[in-house]
């Protein structure tokens, strides 16, 4: 898969995502966040497994420990941002949310530095800078009085972006994207479930009611947009990814106000073109530079 055709699969992932934010709002209404996110992740585990299985039987090699390690590491990461994520949800609006965990396209670039002491290509620092600005202003500029939801999801972004780094060393170091995901799938599964009996009640009218946001957050949220960002993550650095992944943003602010009646305030138009000028900077920017720089050789 070349780079482009990945960071359309991780644009994909954003956008699925961004719809996923109405469904995981809604579904509080009935169930609690714990159960949501065990039923969700359940759905995407049972989804996935059969993909899963025909990847296994195809491998060259069985997984190595540490890659397995790896997984189960990436899913108790992926398991402590949805969790804040989901209690922030509570609080917070749509737009919020997918505004605050936008901050991870910011954090990604700066612990792949810092932990792993990888340098993103020049032009990813300026995009980050875009895409976070563009976040903001697609929030309408104005988050001066956080909440405890945001606070929330504050620290949902810190893990997201674990996640994402994570994500970028296992998926091409193992070649078994798909059974990451399953294992991800499979913890968050069991650790919701497992935490809903002890802290919440559970009722299967409750369950039946939102039923319709588990399904869709299930298949599509999780197994399908979390296996297109494991996937895509194969042929692109972390960074770019997170810049790509961040367009979650403006779909849930989009869909948040045609399906919940949220507003999108006026400069967030220019935030979501910000956010696009950042994708295009990452995307098209390196190969400007290379043709140009081929050229000049050339001409000397």
């Amino acid at each position: 898969m070349s780079r482009a055709a990945a960071n359309l699969v991780l644009l994909l992932a954003g956008a699925i995502w961004g719809m996923g934010f109405v469904a995981q709002s809604t579904a509080m209404e009935a169930v609690g966040p714990l159960i949501f996110i065990g039923l969700r992740f359940l759905v995407a585990a049972v989804f996935i497994a059969p993909f899963a299985w025909f990847e296994a039987r195809k491998a060259p090699a069985p997984l190595k420990a540490g890659d397995m390690t790896g997984f189960v590491v990436i899913g108790l990461a992926l398991f402590a941002s949805i969790v804040l994520q989901q209690y922030g949800l509570t609080i917070t609006s749509v737009t919020n949310s997918g505004f605050l965990t936008g901050l991870y396209v910011v954090m990604v670039p700066i612990l792949s530095f810092l932990v792993l002491r990888i340098s993103p290509h020049p032009l990813v620092w300026p995009a980050v800078v875009m895409a976070f600005s563009g976040i903001w202003l697609l929030a309408g500029g104005d988050l001066i009085a956080l909440n405890a939801g945001d606070m929330l999801t504050i620290a949902c972004a810190l893990g997201w972006s674990i996640q994402v780094l994570l994500i970028g060393r296992y998926s091409a170091q193992s070649g078994r994207p798909i059974a990451l995901s399953l294992v991800q799938f499979a913890i968050c599964a069991a650790l919701g479930l497992s935490s809903a009996l002890v802290f919440e009640d559970i009722a299967v009218a409750s369950i039946t009611a939102a039923l319709p946001e588990i399904l869709f957050a299930g298949i599509f949220a999780s197994g399908i947009a979390f296996t297109l960002q494991v996937v895509g993550q194969r042929y692109t650095t972390a960074p770019q990814a997170a810049i790509f992944l961040s367009t979650e943003a403006i779909f849930a602010a989009i869909f948040g106000a045609i399906l919940l009646g949220e507003r999108i305030p006026p400069v967030g138009y220019l935030g979501g073109a910000m956010i696009f000028a950042a994708i295009l900077l990452v995307e098209v920017g390196p190969i400007y530079l290379r043709r140009r720089s081929a050229g000049q050789i050339k001409e000397s």
